[in-house]
C-alpha cells in the first residue's frame, strides 16, 4: 500500500475545501472556524434551499466612518463572510449598513456587486437624499433603509418621515434599531408611515420583561394594522440568561412566532461588532434556536426562505 506524500495530503485538503466552496446551496459546509463568529460546528437544523441571513455587516478600513460614529469594528469582509455561509449552508443574505459609516453607502453598494444577485442590503439616508440616488440605490439591490436611536452615526430620526414619504413608490421598508421604551414613544410617527417598519433585534425589548413589555404590545398592533415585520437577531445582545440558549430571549422570540410567523425573517449579525473580539457568538448555535423557537419545519422554512423573499424581493 503506497505512503499518502504530504503534497497528497496538501491536494486532498485543497480538493476538500473547494468541495465545501458549493455546499452553500445544498446545505452547510464541513466544519470550519470563520473570522468573528464562535464556533467550527455546523448548525443541527435542517437548512431549507435558499434560505436567508436577513441581517449582518461588512466593515472595511478603507472607507472612513461617519465623523460621529463610536462603533468601529475591526475589517469584515465580503469573503469572510462568503466563509459563513458555506459553513451554515445559507444562499442569500442581507447587507444592513451599519451606523460606523452612517449615510456613506459605498461600502454596502460594492459589497452587493461582489455577492451579486442572491444579495439586498439596508442603507442608511438622510432627508437630502434625491430621487437619483434612490433609483441607483434601488439597482444596486437596496430595498430599505434603516434609521436608530441606539448609536450615532446615521441620520438624525427627525428624518425618518421624509424618507419614509420618498421611499414609498419603491416599495422599499423602514429598519429601525431602537430601545422598547423610544418604541413606544415613537409608536405615532410609526404609525404614520407609508411604509411598512421592520425591528431590528426583536425590538431590542430589555429583559426580563420581554413580552410583556409595553414595546411588544406597539409592534404587535403594527403587525396588525401596518404590515410591519420583525427580525429574530440578536439574541446575545440583551439575554441576561446567556449561551447557548439564550432562554429568555427564546421566550421573547416564541412569543412572535405564536403572533405572526408570516411577518419574521432571521440573521445572524455577523460580525457581531458589539461583542468582544474573544466573545463572539456561535453563529450555528443562533440558526440552531430557530428550531427552539418555531419547532414545526414548514414554519422554520417560512421565516428562512419565503419570508425573507417577500420582504426583500428575492
Amino acid at each position: 500500500m503506497s505512503t499518502m506524500t504530504r503534497r497528497d495530503h496538501l491536494a486532498l485538503l485543497v480538493t476538500g475545501s473547494v468541495a465545501a466552496g458549493f455546499a452553500g446551496g445544498s446545505g452547510p459546509a464541513a466544519a470550519q472556524a470563520v473570522r468573528w463568529s464562535g464556533g467550527t460546528d455546523t448548525p443541527r437544523i435542517t437548512v431549507p434551499a435558499n434560505a436567508t441571513d436577513c441581517h449582518h455587516h461588512i466593515y472595511d478600513a478603507r472607507f472612513p466612518p461617519a465623523p460621529a460614529a463610536t462603533l468601529r469594528p475591526p475589517d469584515a469582509s465580503v469573503e469572510d463572510y462568503k466563509g459563513l455561509q458555506r459553513r451554515l449552508g445559507l444562499v442569500r443574505n442581507v447587507v444592513v449598513q451599519p451606523s460606523t459609516y452612517g449615510s456613506d453607502n459605498r461600502l454596502l453598494v460594492d459589497s452587493l456587486k461582489a455577492f451579486g444577485p442572491n444579495a439586498r442590503g439596508v442603507a442608511m439616508l438622510d432627508a437630502n437624499v434625491t430621487p437619483d440616488e434612490l433609483r441607483r440605490l434601488d439597482a444596486a439591490g437596496i430595498r430599505g433603509v434603516r434609521f436608530g436611536t441606539r448609536l450615532p452615526g446615521g441620520a438624525p430620526i427627525t428624518d425618518l418621515e421624509p424618507v419614509a414619504r420618498k421611499i414609498a413608490d419603491l416599495g422599499w421598508h423602514i429598519q429601525l434599531v431602537s430601545e422598547g421604551e423610544k418604541i413606544v414613544a415613537l409608536r405615532e410617527v410609526l404609525e404614520r408611515l407609508p411604509v411598512p417598519v421592520v425591528f431590528d433585534h426583536m425590538g431590542h425589548l430589555p429583559e426580563p420583561a420581554g413580552p410583556d413589555h409595553p414595546g411588544f404590545r406597539v409592534i404587535a398592533d403594527l403587525i396588525a394594522t401596518r404590515g410591519a415585520w420583525v427580525k429574530l437577531t440578536g439574541a446575545y445582545i440583551l439575554s441576561k440568561s446567556g449561551p447557548p440558549s439564550y432562554a429568555d430571549r427564546g421566550r421573547l422570540a416564541r412569543a412572535y412566532v405564536a403572533l405572526a410567523p408570516e411577518r419574521l425573517v432571521w440573521g445572524s449579525d455577523w460580525p457581531h461588532p458589539t461583542s468582544p473580539a474573544d466573545g463572539k457568538p456561535d453563529d450555528a448555535g443562533l440558526l440552531d434556536l430557530l428550531a427552539e423557537w418555531a419547532p414545526d419545519p414548514a414554519v422554520q422554512s417560512r421565516i428562512l426562505v419565503a419570508n425573507p423573499a417577500r420582504l426583500y424581493g428575492f
